[in-house]
């Protein structure tokens, strides 16, 4: 079948691109060379391009993403800029020209993808100047423009400098009235399309329903399941990994939805981090706390919890926030529904109880919330990196006593792990000093931390306990400090 795209304006045919050519690949076969490969891992952002998406404000948002990740027929039907799409030579885009007055490019070849993730946020329909408050780190990243620097998190320069590249950021104004990209947002983004493409034996499929998906899962439960495809991209582009039937699933409408009750919030397994991110708007503290250490933008931008729990790496950052949420996920097959509470869904490493012919449906978290939460992740950077340990707590704590404490963890098991016993030291005792050293000790000896080259299993344990003081010093007042 003929699949199409629209870049830049433009409809082009995406035929014959085989079923695992990227995205970047395929631009870069059009002339397009803007869009650039510097570590086809989705860590450098030298690809960015941007596409129409369903927005939080606007109809359309245009979102930038990782090129290197995503497969080109992923992209039937669907709406892409690159950074030739957004202005010439002799008529700069504002954000080419920032960063081209203010010294923002050196050899260049990051610098097409600092322009798309940058344009994703000159277009973001939210951005205001933020309100300054003393000493708040999260305030002194967004500039007087409102410009979050974690736009660019996911881009990296390795020559200029990132301060030019800051500045021509905070130094961007809002599109004019004229702009077309900018008035592309009060109408509807292209709808998914349902594509069946077959390439040298090899077959991708985006079905138009969860019901098809799950029928021809039963039919081929060897399918290699995709959503946002930031594991499995990685895996084409570094280890050559060819798969034979590729079904896609990130933008069925039935695993898109966000429902708040009176005692549960639902999650869609396809919704993006960033979407979940600004439809919350906050409801979850402890998520809020995850988002902005979970990779970077451009990621999140497609990565979904679906998948980040899909893959049961026992690394990955969304598990242990969600264990000590005490969340849940609903499992689909063709015919019934399953729940399966997250503590019994992982059985070993990159394994779960989730059958070759189910699919994560959505994300349950029960209500209400517990009030004191804490999202600890210890990495070598401070953002877009891999967890050496992460820690998550969910406490309740009345009167000075925790009558309830559920930690999560990840990076000391085969899997992510509830860390029971630390959970039982605290349950029923003060929320002091005493107690904290005691549980710490605890907590220092759960799981089963290993040497790799990320950390020594005796940091990781020194780790943990650290982590459980630390929060203690974050909820006392006035700040507490354990000798």
């Amino acid at each position: 079948m003929a699949i199409f795209m629209t870049v830049n304006g433009k409809a082009t045919p995406i035929c014959p691109a085989a079923t695992h050519t990227s995205l970047l690949d395929f631009l870069r076969e059009q002339g397009l060379t803007g869009c650039k490969e510097g570590c086809a891992e989705g860590e450098c952002g030298a690809c960015s391009v941007l596409v129409a998406r369903p927005g939080v404000v606007e109809p359309t948002e245009w979102v930038a993403i990782n090129a290197c990740l995503l497969p080109a027929v992923a992209l039937d039907g669907q709406e892409i800029v690159t950074a030739e799409g957004l202005g010439t030579p002799s008529r700069l885009h504002p954000v080419q020209r920032e960063m081209a007055e203010r010294g923002g490019s050196q050899c260049g070849y990051c610098t097409p993808g600092f322009v798309c993730s940058m344009a994703a946020e000159y277009y973001r329909p939210d951005r205001r100047a933020p309100e300054k408050i003393a000493g708040d780190r999260a305030h002194a990243e967004t500039g007087p423009n409102g410009f979050d620097l974690h736009a660019l998190s996911g881009n990296l320069c390795r020559c200029t400098g990132y301060r030019p590249i800051r500045d021509a950021a905070f130094a961007v104004g809002d599109p004019t009235a004229e702009d077309e990209l900018a008035r592309r947002r009060a109408s509807d983004p292209p709808e998914p399309v349902a594509t069946d493409f077959s390439s040298d034996g090899r077959r991708f499929v985006r079905p138009a329903t969860l019901a098809q998906a799950l029928r021809l899962l039963r039919e081929r439960p060897d399918a290699t399941v995709v959503a946002g495809s930031t594991d499995v991209g990685v895996e084409v582009n570094i280890h050559g990994r060819r798969a034979d039937y590729t079904l896609v699933i990130d933008r069925l409408p039935e695993l898109r939805g966000l429902t708040i009750d009176s005692d549960r919030i639902d999650l869609g397994a396809a919704l993006t981090l960033t979407e979940i991110e600004r439809r919350l708007g906050g409801r979850v503290p402890l998520l809020s706390e995850l988002f902005p250490r979970f990779a970077s933008r451009l990621i999140r931008n497609v990565a979904t919890l679906g998948g980040n729990l899909g893959t049961a790496s026992p690394i990955g950052d969304g598990p242990p926030v969600l264990l000590a949420l005490e969340a849940s996920v609903v499992l689909a097959d063709a015919d019934a529904e399953r729940e399966v509470a997250l503590t019994d869904y992982f059985t070993g490493y990159r394994r779960s109880v989730r059958r070759p012919d189910e699919l994560i449906r959505a994300v349950r978290i029960p209500l209400p919330l517990p009030p004191v939460t804490a999202f600890h992740k210890i990495a070598k950077r401070r953002f877009d990196d891999i967890s050496s340990v992460a820690v998550a707590f969910a406490l309740d704590i009345e009167d000075g006593v925790v009558r309830k404490a559920r930690i999560g963890l990840g990076g000391v098991a085969a899997t992510p792990v509830r860390a029971y016993r630390t959970e039982a030291a605290l349950a029923g005792r003060s929320w002091n000093e005493s107690t904290v050293v005691e549980a710490a000790q605890v907590l220092r000896h759960e799981g089963t931390p290993l040497d790799d080259h990320r950390a020594s299993a005796r940091y990781r344990s020194a780790m943990l306990g650290e982590s459980l003081r630390k929060l203690f010093a974050e909820t006392t007042e006035p700040a507490g400090v354990l000798s």
